[in-house]
């Protein structure tokens, strides 16, 4: 078997499993860059993974005034889900409990209308209005305003929605904790800064990798235990001599290229002292369609 190492660490000749999903992305602007970002934070939350969330979500990156349609600072957060119809009703909620109530904020769409591939957002939210509510059109762009204590919020009526991919991942196999948890915050900060992708889990990195299926018949998904230090010895592990710590990093991004490219960067920026081997997560082919080779995106 060929062995491809990053500063003398070994790559597994392996995949990750990712599927598709419908994205959406939300432009939040408001009168202060904080309070756009409280916005986006808030909205965000409870997001992590479909499995036990309504969306996979993230802040993708600030934008300053220049950026905006209506000249204010502001975020870019992109939201996942298994159908159009999920990531509707999803972004709805979300919108309507996280970014009408936080002060001064507006909500804009922030990728291209295609006939048959649009959510409706502001016409949903515009009932809260109470028979108050009005619209206004400019160009083809329909916006409603709503009132509210602060004076008015303004949604955009229409989002598109794209075919974008998540679940790409790969697995960092540490020699201790703070050494593995080092590397996966250089990780984060590379992936951070290409557009188009978001890392859904707290603060970017999976302490709880798991796998399908569970000894317990109602539960989808449990503990990856062949990738837990405290089980080895009582399971089948997959971890090497001295491993004592892995941490995951979960990707969704707008098309496959960007996820492809988001795992080239954050497994070069991972590959640090402490770090003794680099993985990925797949069942077998058997969840999803889209396969991410590491060797084949590395070299």
């Amino acid at each position: 078997m060929h062995l491809l190492t990053i500063n003398d660490i070994p790559i597994a000749d392996t995949f990750a499993e990712a599927f598709p999903m419908t994205a959406g992305r939300l432009i939040v602007t408001a009168a202060t860059a904080a309070w756009a970002h409280t916005a986006g934070t808030v909205v965000t939350g409870y997001a992590s993974s479909v499995i036990g969330c309504d969306v996979e979500a993230g802040i993708e990156r600030a934008l300053n005034e220049e950026e905006t349609i209506d000249g204010r600072p502001g975020v870019s957060v992109l939201m996942f889900g298994f159908s159009r119809d999920a990531l509707q009703k999803a972004v709805v909620n979300r919108v309507g409990q996280c970014i009408l109530t936080c002060p001064t904020t507006a909500c804009y769409n922030g990728l291209p209308i295609v006939k048959g591939k649009t959510i409706r957002i502001g016409g949903n939210l515009r009932f809260f209005g109470d028979g108050h509510q009005f619209s206004k059109k400019l160009v083809d762009r329909r916006f409603w305003r709503l009132p509210v204590m602060d004076g008015e919020f303004t949604c955009e009526d229409m989002f598109g929605t794209v075919k974008g991919v998540g679940g790409g991942n790969f697995l960092i196999l540490a020699s201790t904790q703070t050494a593995g948890l080092a590397a996966a915050e250089a990780a984060v900060t590379a992936i951070r800064r290409l557009p188009g992708v978001v890392l859904p889990f707290p603060g970017g990195i999976v302490r709880s990798g798991s796998k399908v299926g569970s000894k317990y018949k109602k539960l989808r998904a449990s503990t990856n235990d062949a990738y837990c230090p405290t089980l080895r010895g009582f399971v089948k592990s997959a971890l090497p001599d001295g491993v004592n710590a892995v941490y995951e990093i979960v990707i969704d991004g707008i098309d496959q290229s960007t996820v492809e490219e988001a795992t080239r960067v954050g497994v070069r920026a991972s590959c640090v002292p402490g770090v003794l081997g680099i993985t990925a997560g797949n069942y077998g082919g058997s969840l999803g369609p889209v396969h991410l080779y590491l060797h084949k995106l590395l070299q």
